[in-house]
């Protein structure tokens, strides 16, 4: 009962996190991108404190754990730095597709950490995810991937990265304090970066304010402590095959809202990027699994 409830909880991020990525695009036109990220966790990180300061009061974390939790901060933070940067240079529904690549990542990052050889079918997914990327990104018979593109792909082994370490955290430590030192890690990094690593720019025009909010709220307060939460009854495995709704959520979002769709090559390179990932996470040609399975 408790997986299924903790899976039921990480498709309900799936659903908040794809329809952000029109949130977000919108909003980068009145405010630089780690300036949001950091607007965007410093919200998330006040609400966390005040919702938790009990708990953490009581929590009595060792400096080993308080240090795990802040490297799963920063991995946190690389991979929504990336993909903010990314979104200014590619469209919507493309980064959302290629930060699926998640998921495919995981399990080849959870075998180095258990020091498996990846399997037959996380091989070959790996490979049809790779296909669609280019398929995706490659503009032209030969071309190049653009800034955009190069950035988000980034963010997803940021992401995969996340997800593993959380994994392994989550059963060692309060989900409470995880939650609330991977937020205000985040938090500290983007304040400490944004004022001197870009042009700050704020303009409080109609999207900017709604998608800090949002964001802050639902995206990262909320999404991040039902995931810390959620990864003591699931594996990254599982918890990335969901997470693979994600750019579904992000196309129709796009596409209802903005009209922002994919041309029909982008569409075949992302149907190769799911097939990849369902053969990575269903293992069809390969049964054996992971310890973290």
């Amino acid at each position: 009962m408790n997986r299924w409830k903790a899976e039921a909880a990480l498709l309900g991020n799936t659903v908040v996190w794809g329809t952000s990525f029109v949130i977000v695009k919108g909003a980068l036109g009145g405010v630089s991108p780690i300036l949001f990220i950091a607007l965007r966790f410093s919200l998330a990180t006040l609400v966390l404190l005040a919702i938790f300061r009990r708990r953490l009061r009581a929590w009595s974390g060792a400096r080993r754990e308080f240090h795990a939790a802040v490297l799963v901060g920063a991995l946190l933070f690389l991979g929504f730095l990336l993909q903010t940067l990314g979104l200014q240079f590619t469209t919507a529904p493309k980064s959302a597709f290629l930060t699926g690549m998640t998921s495919v990542t995981v399990p080849l990052l959870a075998g180095l950490v258990y020091k498996i050889r990846p399997q037959r079918s996380e091989l070959l997914g790996l490979l049809a995810a790779t296909a669609g990327m280019s398929l995706m990104t490659l503009e032209g018979p030969i071309g190049s991937m653009n800034r955009g593109d190069v950035l988000t792909v980034g963010c997803a082994v940021a992401f995969a990265g996340h997800i593993v370490t959380l994994g392994h955290f989550s059963e060692k430590m309060s989900f409470e304090a995880l939650s609330v030192i991977q937020v205000a890690t985040a938090a500290a990094l983007a304040g400490t970066l944004f004022w001197w690593v870009e042009p700050v720019r704020l303009v409080w025009r109609p999207g900017v304010a709604p998608a800090i909010l949002v964001t802050g709220l639902l995206g990262t307060a909320l999404a991040f402590t039902v995931q810390a939460w959620a990864q003591q009854f699931t594996s990254s495995a599982r918890t990335a095959l969901i997470f693979t709704l994600e750019p579904v959520f992000a196309w129709l979002t796009s596409y209802l809202f903005v009209g922002e769709g994919l041309s029909r090559r982008a569409a075949a390179g992302a149907a190769l990027i799911l097939g990849g990932v369902i053969l990575v996470e269903t293992k069809l040609l390969n049964p054996r699994l992971h310890p973290t399975d």
